[in-house]
């Protein structure tokens, strides 16, 4: 596999390092701006709707100015607004800084992921793709659980500090890197003619509807999810902050078991198996967890969730670097835009649901719409790459 992968897989760290981060520290950050941790949780919300939002912006841009160049440009750009947001005087200019923040992340994590697409062969791009995904997987985990020790000795400034210093070191080493490997030669050479070309194309595959979607349900009802496991444990009588943190964290832990199968499920069961195997272990796991065991089963069935979600969004992340291979950036961007956007639904109706019909019809839904999801996305998505079957 090409060691540029490396490289590229160091700006995902970075992107769910700092999209983490500052989660375990609101508190403190409530505190010594004198607002209620609710207000500051808009912290978190306004990174995620950012993200999301700027995604058609940064893809269009990727593919008109190049993909390293901008990935280059959005770590700077993350290390600056770190950096801002530790010396904020007000909760107003924190608020912006995460904004910035938003910006950034969404010009990394998605165009490495075009940029893998653009280095790579269809037929070893899942796979390539499973790196490059396990940058983020170990940024998600260290995220949260770093920042809440370098939190308890620095405060959050330190940890927007550090983070800030981080994303520094972290955009010299990628610019070294991709001159090295001869990738920040790359030009994006798309005029505004071409990119409007791109996206009709992008819109008029028919796989794009499937991929986007699908996307847009798997955040709406795995990641819409999260924000009600403390509920669910606290319901149990778990009353420890800290274990809402391991049970989500052990889904990121299964991404990371994705990354180090997939070489050897892919061969074995395709891509198609993959997608609808990993809807049905989700789905099994949505079951188990509308039943309220113990907080250690929960953990386990997150672990193996995680490994079931990214079987199935590996694979359509692989569709959709597909779409229209001359405008791959603004194809994934979309990808991303939809996804996030299903997390930033999800929660509302999660939300209705479990205070309409109950907790356990509303997960069983889940577990439903995720196993059809899978079933279906396997049987629409017939064309490329049909050949990484047989990798």
């Amino acid at each position: 596999m090409l060691p540029i992968l490396n490289i590229i897989a160091v700006t995902t760290f970075a992107s769910a390092l700092s999209s983490r981060a500052l989660e375990p520290v609101l508190p403190l950050v409530a505190g010594d701006f004198g607002v209620t941790v609710a207000t500051a949780a808009s912290l978190s919300a306004v990174f995620a709707l950012t993200f999301a939002i700027v995604q058609p912006i940064l893809g269009a841009a990727a593919d008109m100015f190049g993909k390293p160049r901008l990935m280059i440009a959005c770590l700077v750009l993350l290390g600056a607004a770190n950096i801002v947001g530790a010396m904020a005087t007000s909760f107003e200019m924190l608020f912006l800084s995460r904004v910035l923040v938003g910006i950034a992340a969404g010009g990394t994590f998605p165009i490495a992921f075009g940029l893998t697409g653009d280095l790579v062969p269809t037929a070893q791009r899942q796979v390539a793709l499973s790196r490059v995904l396990a940058g983020a997987m170990t940024g998600n985990l260290l995220g949260s659980s770093a920042a809440g020790v370098i939190g308890d000795f620095l405060g959050w400034r330190g940890v927007l500090a550090v983070l800030g210093a981080i994303m520094v070191v972290a955009s010299v080493a990628v610019f070294i890197g991709f001159r090295r490997g001869g990738v920040t030669s790359s030009k994006g050479g798309v005029s505004f003619k071409s990119l409007k070309d791109g996206y009709r194309t992008i819109l008029r595959n028919p796989n794009a509807r499937v991929c986007f979607t699908a996307v847009f349900i798997e955040g709406l009802c795995v990641l819409g999810l999260f924000p009600f496991v403390a509920a669910f444990l606290f319901e149990l009588g778990e009353t420890r902050a800290s274990i809402p943190g391991v049970v989500i964290a052990a889904f990121a832990l299964g991404g990371l078991f994705y990354t180090m199968s997939v070489s050897r499920m892919l061969p074995r069961f395709g891509v198609r198996g993959l997608m609808v195997g990993g809807a049905a272990i989700m789905a099994l796991q949505f079951v188990v967890i509308a039943f309220g065991p113990r907080w250690e089963i929960q953990a386990i069935s997150f672990l193996i969730m995680g490994w079931g979600f990214y079987s199935l969004h590996g694979s359509l992340q692989v569709f959709s670097s597909d779409l229209a291979p001359e405008a791959r950036a603004s194809a994934l961007s979309l990808h991303a835009f939809c996804f996030f956007m299903g997390q930033a639904v999800g929660p509302i109706v999660y939300g209705f649901g479990i205070s309409h019909i109950g907790k356990m019809p509303t997960l069983i839904l889940s577990a439903t719409a995720i196993l059809v999801l899978g079933i279906v996305a396997a049987r629409l998505l017939h064309q490329k790459p049909a050949e990484m079957v047989d990798i």
